[in-house]
């Protein structure tokens, strides 16, 4: 598949793959086990921010947590994470109410950077490549008023082998539509193998919702999935765990993980999602979306209740043309 083509995978479904492998929950030997252990680990790339909360006291006591989720848009196979972010979410997983959240945040969402104000007004996937994974985490951060908990960072790479693996996806099109070789029938039930389903989470110009609806095909792709985990015990081999971690970086260590596989699993049992709605304007000679206030405070809301966090007012570093 051409690198140009690939620019607007789901990358992000990648990631909950990584994820489910071990909420999933599954045992395995001691070989595998050590096998695993050192791939996984070898993922492991601290974000260089201070964290808003204690991570361990969270994981230990059973209480809410967060994850960001990104995906850079290099095209390039391998450990290669420059560029910018393509595909942003923020997850939140709360074993006691057994539900996950998923919140998109669009690639063109216009804000001020932090520690970058040369930079700004800026779109947000831009934060990530003027700062890496710590300014990205910053911006998200004090974008929303909310806590980012750990990251998730994936490249380019290894997609459609991944729902392969996880024996194909089973997903109901939002709109009839035709798509590199495939047609996409609105409102029917489809089982679709790693390439179909990676064109259907692809295009973006013929929706009628332009990107917002590329990002409702991605979170569907992303929440098919999550129901997957039953059949996630067939991907646990350390060659595909191998695979997996050549494309992936994160703050999440083995043992954390492990004790997500534990005492997380229940949160797969509800799965609710949202995204920040904007409104296109041009800024400097660039096309971004620009959020309102009450669409932060709503989506900073959705994403507090879910970790068991009082309400604050949300974030201050949105764009405001006027």
């Amino acid at each position: 598949m051409h690198k140009k083509k690939k620019k607007h995978l789901l990358r992000n479904s990648f990631i909950a793959l990584f994820l489910m492998m071990f909420i999933g929950g599954v045992a395995y030997g001691t070989t595998t086990y050590r096998g695993i252990k050192n791939s996984v680990n070898s993922s492991f790339k601290p974000a260089g921010v201070k964290k808003d909360r204690d991570v361990n006291s969270q994981l230990k006591k059973k209480k809410p947590i967060s994850i960001l989720l990104m995906g850079t848009d290099t095209g390039a196979l391998g450990r290669d994470y420059e560029g910018r972010t393509d595909s942003m979410m923020v997850l939140t997983l709360n074993p006691n109410t057994s539900k996950t959240t998923i919140t998109s945040i669009p690639r063109d969402t216009a804000v001020k950077i932090p520690g970058y104000p040369e930079e700004s007004p800026a779109k947000i996937n831009a934060a990530y490549s003027v700062g890496q994974t710590k300014t990205a985490i910053t911006t998200v951060q004090k974008l929303l008023n909310i806590p980012i908990d750990f990251y998730v960072l994936i490249n380019m790479g290894g997609m459609e082998k991944v729902i392969d693996q996880a024996g194909g996806v089973d997903v109901t099109p939002t709109f009839t539509f035709e798509y590199e070789g495939y047609r996409f029938a609105g409102g029917m039930n489809e089982h679709m193998d790693g390439k179909e389903a990676l064109a259907y989470s692809r295009m973006r110009y013929d929706d009628p919702d332009g990107d917002y609806g590329r990002q409702k095909r991605q979170r569907q792709v992303f929440t098919a999935l999550l129901k997957k985990s039953s059949s996630i015990q067939s991907l646990l081999n350390q060659q595909f765990i191998k695979s997996l971690s050549n494309h992936t970086q994160t703050d999440l260590t083995f043992d954390e993980l492990t004790t997500l596989a534990k005492d997380y699993r229940s949160v797969r049992d509800h799965t609710e999602e949202t995204h920040l709605q904007g409104q296109g304007v041009q800024i400097n000679k660039l096309s971004m979306e620009v959020v309102k206030k009450d669409e932060l405070q709503r989506a900073t809301d959705f994403i507090r209740k879910n970790l068991d966090l009082d309400h604050e007012t949300t974030g201050n570093i949105q764009y405001d043309p006027k």
